[in-house]
């Protein structure tokens, strides 16, 4: 058995910024991760254009700013080296190839019991935490939705974080389910090596430049969102026109409102929108069949392709090993409360980047979790 004052499950961004702010307390713990890396979403599971959505000074994790000389929107390698810098700087040392399989609070030793595989050693460890902080993320495990007749479909069918670039699919017919920021990239960048792209638009978006996100992001510290929402909606509209008979359809509400209300991001256009202008990029509707290599639509298109991208997000893992989180988490492994109170469960349990908040969200989590448990600390042994 082993013990520790604070156990961390997962060593991506928000499990390095939760244990970056304890050893500034010079709080002992343990971070494990069931990858064989730091980061893995970012190393191994995005594609290669792939760059920060926000602008650099939303997205630096707590006490480690980016160097003088990076740019304002970070590439995926360039965020990887710092999060190496940052594992360097704080003396991180994740516990690679273990698996948490259950953890369960001991009501009569007032601590957490966690039991973790050593998948390298092929040994069962048992850990005791007085603190136990979830961080194993809201993107744990790919979501393909249930597409009738997709078990027979013929050609390549991958989740987004299986894709790299389009150079492979040029001349191909590629289907891109998911009009988020990655879907809508991933058709750029298709369409841009010359696969012939269509993608699937159920719902309605705001589209807007990373600049106006930026100029909102500073603005929002000041206005209000309802202001700062109609100021941001007129100035995409007049740079990107009506683009409801192109199959894009702005919501009621702002940009801003629905993602302080749901987490839902805004998409940064990257080119996209242009090419769906041209019609370089054909927009569908949701998929109500697929037989063989036709695809069929709502509202009666249909397709053949060759190569499917669903890019459909994730869904969190948690609730498969944790128990007594009912009061922190919901059925679906997200925080039950909204932000900003979402982080703390009973019992020493807290959860860090699970609110949908990106980087900015990781890092006033760790920060309020390190002090919280550094309160607590210093009140026992008053």
């Amino acid at each position: 058995m082993e013990e520790a004052s604070v156990l961390i499950v997962g060593a991506g961004p928000a499990g390095l910024a939760t244990a970056a702010c304890l050893s500034k307390f010079s709080i002992p713990y343990v971070i494990v991760e069931r990858e064989s890396c730091s980061a893995s979403l970012w190393r191994n599971r995005s594609y290669d254009r792939l760059k920060l959505h926000l602008a650099k000074e939303f997205c630096e994790l707590p006490h480690m700013s980016y160097p003088v000389d990076a740019p304002t929107y970070i590439p995926k390698n360039q965020f990887v080296k710092y999060l190496d810098d940052y594992i360097e700087r704080f003396s991180i040392q994740p516990k690679y190839l273990t698996v948490v399989e259950s953890s369960t609070y001991d009501i009569k030793h007032n601590c957490w019991s966690i039991i973790a595989r050593d998948m390298e050693k092929c040994t069962i460890v048992d850990y005791k935490a007085k603190f136990l902080v979830v961080a194993s993320g809201e993107n744990s495990e790919e979501n393909i939705p249930v597409i009738s007749g997709l078990e027979n479909f013929p050609g390549v069918a991958i989740h987004s974080s299986e894709y790299k670039s389009g150079i492979s699919y040029s001349g191909k017919n590629v289907l891109v389910v998911g009009s988020g920021n990655s879907g809508m990239e991933i058709a750029y960048d298709l369409a841009s090596h010359g696969a012939n792209t269509s993608i699937v638009i159920r719902s309605p978006m705001h589209i807007m430049t990373k600049e106006l996100i930026r100029l909102g992001m500073k603005l929002v510290r000041h206005l209000p969102l309802k202001l700062v929402d109609d100021l941001l909606v007129m100035m995409a509209n007049f740079i990107f026109g009506d683009l409801t008979r192109h199959g894009i359809i702005r919501p009621k509400k702002g940009p801003f409102i629905i993602k302080s209300e749901t987490g839902r991001s805004a998409v940064i256009d990257v080119g996209t929108v242009g090419l769906i202008k041209e019609g370089n990029i054909k927009v569908q509707r949701r998929i109500t069949l697929v037989k063989g290599r036709i695809i069929e639509f709502e509202g009666g298109n249909q397709g053949s392709f060759d190569a499917i991208v669903f890019a459909t997000g994730y869904k969190s893992t948690t609730n498969r090993w944790i128990k007594n989180g009912e009061d922190m988490l919901n059925n679906d492994g997200l925080p039950k409360k909204e932000f900003p109170n979402h982080w703390k469960g009973a019992n020493g349990l807290y959860c860090a980047g699970l609110a949908r908040r990106g980087l900015a969200g990781i890092a006033l989590d760790a920060k309020n979790i390190a002090n919280d448990i550094k309160s607590i600390i210093d009140s026992m042994s008053s």
